[in-house]
């Protein structure tokens, strides 16, 4: 048996050319020195360094493609007949519609959301009608790392970010629809914070919230992107890259010349903070006006975790998002990606456990987001109840993009008459066939007609979201997010039953 993909994936393009596959290579059994190149080996045979990454980003997201040992479906969800937690025992009472979703964080500054959900850090693809629609929705999101590489009309002086009108437009396609509810992050790496990011962000463009990242499922470590040339390789130097070769070495330059020189690639620097230099760091962007911290962890070793948990106890951290392996959004098919980290539900066991200790010892937690795979309403739930009060909320960053991104192409199709077979029952137009438009319509009036459909999209899906997790708890009558555990969870592989039982590992 063997969990690993073939050397085949959506993440290159590339196929297996054989039908007979050896289980454990990814080879094709059958390998013969005619084949024109389809699999990973021949595309690396080709294009070299360049594959250890995506070469099919561009307008899409790629998932990991590894089928894990032990997931959330290895449960299914528990039920119950008699009584009614957090409820009145009254058939009137005792309803979906009473189940209390809302969720609030924060030690200085309090965060109310609508739902248990939050839309983690992106700044690709269709990012306005992401931010958008979280903010319609009611729930927490987050801007992702190196938003500057986005921006044309950056302005740097003296290795400073001076100017970053991108920064601005997405804080405000929050903010135009903001009701009260969630907030719109900051995400800063150690290059952004090097850069001024969080200072113009908090004292420019008005952020409340930063983010500091530490890792995510998809990706442990900073990316090495290739340079095509030598004057690229300097402009990415003078906004602040690590560009290897150096490319102001007068040796990397006359190399260049002689055409001998090696490739150029930026390099993300990694976090290395510590205890003293991390509470420091937090404490300054307070003093420039933050209002709620942030931490982004991923899967990393144990003691890892636990330190970055007890930083934010003594910090006062506001929320930390726990990223597992078998989520992320453009990179997690790559092999330091797909076989890197703990899966997200090992993760959340690791969380849950020092969590449990550490609040047994007085520590005062910050809220506790898993992520890393989710995308219906029973994976939230069963995050959720593994989470025994620990988790606040599910991180759904893919599927939400995926909202954004189909409710705009869907939306544009009806515009232009073309409505796609699957909805023509519904109706002709956008009022007729997004059907949660009445529930935008209750919150912002009729001005929610014209609501760009990308951002219907994600609170519509959203709405789905809530309303199954509302089935859900009804199912086990509690009516109050807080009560959920893991009773409300059945096991059903010998892996999550020694997981129930204490058994998988002792952090």
């Amino acid at each position: 048996m063997t969990y690993s993909p073939k050397l085949s994936s959506g993440f290159t393009f590339a196929r297996n050319r054989s039908t007979f596959v050896s289980p454990q290579s990814g080879m094709c059994s059958f390998c013969t020195q005619d084949c024109s190149g389809t699999c990973e080996i021949a595309q690396a045979a080709v294009l070299g360094a360049q594959t250890v990454y995506p070469t099919t980003t561009g307008n899409n997201q790629i998932a990991s493609e590894k089928d894990y040992p032990v997931d959330y479906s290895h449960f299914n969800i528990n039920g119950r007949v008699f009584g009614a937690r957090g409820m009145s025992e009254t058939n009137d009472d005792a309803t979906i519609f009473n189940v209390d979703l809302e969720r609030t964080y924060g030690f200085y500054n309090t965060v109310k959301m609508t739902m248990p959900v939050i839309l983690p850090a992106l700044i690709k693809l269709n990012w306005q009608d992401y931010f958008s629609g979280a903010a319609m929705a009611g729930v927490t999101c987050v801007i992702g790392e190196h938003a500057r590489n986005n921006e044309p009309d950056l302005k740097i002086e003296q290795g400073q970010v001076t100017d970053f009108p991108l920064l601005g437009n997405a804080l405000d396609c929050f903010a135009r629809y903001d009701r009260g509810y969630g907030q719109i992050v900051v995400q800063c790496n150690v290059d952004d914070d090097l850069m001024g990011v969080p200072q113009i962000a908090i004292k420019k463009y008005g952020a409340k919230a930063i983010e500091i990242k530490f890792g995510q499922g998809a990706k442990g470590t900073q990316p090495a992107i290739r340079v095509k040339d030598l004057e690229t390789a300097r402009v990415k130097q003078e906004q602040g890259n690590l560009v290897y070769p150096d490319p102001g070495d007068p040796v990397v330059q006359k190399a260049y010349e002689d055409g001998v020189c090696p490739n150029f690639y930026t390099y993300g620097r990694l976090p290395l903070w510590t205890e003293n230099s991390l509470t420091d760091h937090i404490a300054m962007l307070r003093d420039m006006g933050a209002k709620n911290i942030y931490f982004k962890m991923a899967g990393y070793d144990r003691a890892d975790i636990e330190e970055v948990i007890c930083i934010a106890c003594q910090a006062k951290v506001d929320m930390i998002t726990f990223d597992g392996a078998g989520g992320g959004s453009g990179y997690s098919p790559s092999k330091m990606m797909n076989e890197w980290s703990l899966p997200t539900i090992c993760l959340e066991d690791a969380v849950v456990r020092i969590c449990h200790r550490l609040k047994s010892e007085g520590y005062q937690l910050p809220a506790m987001v898993m992520t890393g795979g989710f995308a219906s309403e029973d994976q939230v739930f069963k995050g959720l109840a593994y989470g025994e009060g620990h988790v606040l909320a599910i991180g759904l960053c893919r599927a939400s993009m995926a909202a954004a991104m189909t409710g705009k192409t869907i939306g544009e199709q009806i515009r232009n008459g073309q409505v796609p077979e699957r909805f023509k029952s519904y109706g002709a137009t956008i009022e007729e066939i997004f059907c949660d438009l009445p529930d935008l319509r209750a919150l912002y009036g009729t001005q929610a007609n014209t609501f760009s459909t990308g951002a219907i999209g994600v609170f519509s899906y959203l709405n789905k979201i809530a309303f199954g997790l509302k089935h859900f708890a009804a199912l086990n009558r509690k009516f109050n997010l807080d009560l959920l555990d893991k009773t409300d969870l059945i096991a059903l592989t010998s892996e999550t039953r020694a997981l129930m039982a204490d058994q998988w590992f002792v952090p």
